[in-house]
């Protein structure tokens, strides 16, 4: 299984939807909160270009927002 990370806000509804969307299909990741985390925020930042969250990497790829339908994809849901 690739490895899951987001950058994520508690407050996010995106967020909160890909977060569910993983625990119902089982996936492991690891969470980020950038509404704390400075240094993790920067990273986000640097990496993506992007200040809005979710910031979702499956592996190497990259997805900015809520796209279910690339996260199964990526995932081979």
């Amino acid at each position: 299984m690739k490895q899951v990370t987001i950058y994520s806000t508690p407050t996010c509804h995106f967020c909160q939807m890909a977060k569910q969307f993983f625990a119902d299909n089982k996936i492991e990741y690891t969470n980020h909160d950038v509404s704390t985390d400075v240094e993790k925020r920067n990273e986000m930042i640097e990496k993506s270009g992007q200040m809005g969250v979710p910031v979702i990497y499956i592996g190497d790829e990259m997805i900015v927002g809520y796209d279910e339908e690339k996260l199964r994809s990526l995932l081979g849901l």
